[in-house]
């Protein structure tokens, strides 16, 4: 499994565990594939490998070995703290890795023996998110805006919103006949990803076709996630949110100035409803004149989540079960929003979180549509880390705009859209609306504290820094690292998300880029410039790098540190026991308090990404290395100053790359 390592190194996702929290989303590389289009309407492709043939036979999540976790963990708090700290903390991992730690670790692995049909990751994973109180906006949604239509005539509300259900309806349709190209990471292409060796390996038994692929350098990535994909919804608990899927469900959700409405994208044979009524009956919702409700029900899914729970049995009992009914078993949500945007600032913001009236952020994603044709996916965290969300975004964008179903000519159906979209009326007594107006008032302080600003580097980028053999990833990171510490002074705890996805049930792994080099490259630039020749800088950018790439193999492959830790530290409360003095040690906590959360994402169909900072006084760091240019998207609270910190990455990035071309700096 050694190129597995190479493999990995371009797959990640996540804000802190996915584009989000431990959470949130990311750099997941796969490029836009080519597929073959049947005669009719109904399938985006038709492989012939079917869609979860290598599912069975993907290899198990490694449980890494505790001294090589304790390790890496002490690696990782060198470069945070003086001295003292860090003989402390030395102290408690020596004695955790004798004393519990190794009798938590030996049951892990007991455990993980015993549920060979997963991952040891995966159950405390889902009940991290699912039992996390915070609401899902900003603290978990993450957002990907979609690239305009490249045909601006196309970029028409109306039209591309009829042209992306369609896509999206096919796509599901695609996927739950197993038609759907598996997720494949190819590193040798012209060997795996040939119709010859796929007419080859679809013949080869499930058990053992990962091993196939395996052998050519293909690798098949998890897709056990993709079902909850549609039809789905998180629905509030007291304590611990569910997850609900119901397949059975033909209708979309669509809502247009704080109403919901819904119709059938699919009719009774399972077919997709002509694109010419799906065209009718969106033009009618969107010229529905109705007023905004003076109690939007969709901000209860930004609030606290026991007190969502709660609100959510009173919506039942007041009578409106089937009305929730239909929202939750809907195919997905579309946000027909009536703004026009202004610049990309608008975009993150109104995509990231909008008014809170014209959203159900429950939902397993939905697909917003700004009134100038502006898109992207806001999706529900707790179910998946965005592999699967970028690869149906990555679809829906080609088929939608390579080969769109309506286009400028065509004309909606002449059908009676009063009678098959319906509006969704809901039952509201004092209680409730109290609720909702409360909701309202605590989502527009939540909101009302974000700042975002943006930042296009346009001197250099992928393709100068792999002509010096530096990863650009790498180098993204260190301007990050040189930027705060310009800013303020310091270096602070870092989370870089990695998807595990390689691995069955794989979730994310955490890439930990502050460390001793990235620390002693930063103070090299910003605090004594003058104190370093040039080759002596080149060298330390090199040095960054290597350990970079070093780091990310290893997170790709499960085995860097934070989810081990993690996974005990579960273990612990599951059993009752008290809590290990690791765990209670200031430096485990300030370095899971990630002041600098980020996550990366290219792909031909994203624009751009984002997310909320995971701590009050942290910075949510979205960014692309792309081949010429560098783009980041950054949020943060009032405690940090989002404006200055990118002038610093500016500065950081200017003077790293006028080191590389061999220039001293000022």
């Amino acid at each position: 499994m050694a190129n597995l390592l190479a493999v990995q190194t371009r797959i990640s996702l996540s804000k802190q565990g996915s584009l989000l929290n431990p959470t949130a989303s990311t750099a997941l590389r796969i490029a836009l594939r080519e597929y073959s289009i049947n005669d009719g309407t109904e399938y985006l492709q038709k492989s012939i490998v079917p869609t979860m043939h290598y599912q069975k036979s993907l290899p198990r999540l490694p449980v890494p070995k505790l001294e090589e976790t304790i390790r890496k963990y002490l690696a990782a708090q060198r470069p945070l703290l003086n001295d003292d700290q860090y003989s402390t903390t030395a102290k408690l991992t020596e004695s955790f890795q004798n004393g519990v730690g190794k009798h938590l670790h030996e049951e892990l692995v007991a455990q993980d023996k015993k549920n060979k049909h997963t991952s040891y990751i995966s159950a405390p994973w889902f009940d991290m998110y699912l039992s996390a109180r915070d609401s899902v906006v900003l603290n978990f949604n993450p957002f990907m805006s979609f690239n305009p239509d490249p045909k601006p005539e196309y970029n028409d509300q109306l039209l591309r919103a009829t042209n992306m259900v369609c896509s999206a309806v096919r796509f599901m349709k695609t996927l739950r006949a197993g038609v759907l190209e598996p997720e494949v990471f190819h590193l040798n292409p012209a060997k795996s990803d040939t119709d010859s060796f796929k007419k080859l390996i679809r013949w080869v038994p499930s058990s053992i076709s990962w091993f196939g692929a395996y052998m050519v350098n293909a690798y098949p990535l998890d897709m056990s996630q993709y079902f909850r994909l549609f039809n789905a919804t998180r629905i509030p608990k007291a304590k611990r949110d569910e997850l609900y899927t119901n397949d059975k469900g033909r209708h979309l959700l669509v809502m247009k100035n704080g109403n919901m409405y819904v119709f059938d994208a699919v009719d009774r044979d399972g077919n997709l409803v002509k694109p010419a009524e799906i065209q009718a009956h969106l033009k009618y919702i969107l010229s529905d004149t109705a007023p905004a409700p003076a109690f939007p029900l969709g901000v209860l899914t930004s609030e606290n989540r026991d007190v969502w729970a709660g609100l959510r049995e009173k919506l039942q009992a007041a009578g409106n079960a089937e009305a929730l009914g239909l929202v939750d078993s809907a195919i997905f949500c579309l946000c027909l929003d009536e703004e026009v945007m202004r610049d990309h600032i608008h975009i993150s913001h109104n995509m990231l979180h909008g008014d809170g009236c014209n959203r159900w952020y429950d939902k397993s994603f939905s697909i917003i549509l700004a009134k100038d044709g502006q898109a992207a996916i806001n999706f529900e965290h707790s179910w998946g880390d965005g592999v699967a969300v970028l690869r149906f975004q990555n679809e829906v964008f080609k088929d939608s705009t390579e080969r769109p179903i309506v286009g400028p000519g065509s004309q909606p159906a002449a059908v009676d859209s009063a009678s098959a979209v319906r509006r969704l009326e809901f039952k509201l007594d004092a209680a409730l609306e109290n609720g909702i107006a409360k909701a309202k008032e605590n989502f527009n302080e939540a909101v009302s504290k974000l700042k975002i600003d943006a930042l296009q580097f346009m001197k250099g980028g992928k393709n100068q820094l792999k002509k010096k053999k530096i990863s650009p990833d790498a180098v993204a990171q260190l301007s990050f690292q040189m930027g705060f510490l310009r800013q303020y002074g310091q270096t602070v705890a870092t989370y870089e998300s990695c998807s595990t996805a390689a691995f069955k049930h794989g979730r994310t792994e955490t890439i930990r880029p502050a460390t001793i080099h990235t620390k002693q490259c930063a103070e090299a630039f910003v605090q004594q410039p003058g104190k370093h020749s040039v080759d002596q800088l080149q060298g330390m950018l090199s040095e960054c790098s290597k350990y970079h790439g070093q780091l990310t193999k290893e997170a790709a492959m499960g085995q860097g540190f934070d989810r081990h830790l993690f996974a005990m530290r579960y273990l612990c409360n599951t059993k009752g026991m008290a809590l290990p003095d690791l765990y209670q040690d200031p430096a485990y906590a300030a370095i899971n308090h990630n002041v600098l959360s980020t996550s990366t994402l290219t792909s031909p169909a994203v624009n751009l990404g984002g997310f909320a900072p995971v701590v009050p006084d942290g910075f949510g760091v979205g960014y692309g290395v792309h081949d010429d240019w560098i783009g980041c998207n950054v949020s943060s609270y009032p405690a940090r100053n989002v404006h200055e910190f990118l002038q610093c990455v500016d500065k950081s990035l200017e003077d790293i790359f006028t080191v590389l071309e061999g220039k001293p700096i000022g």
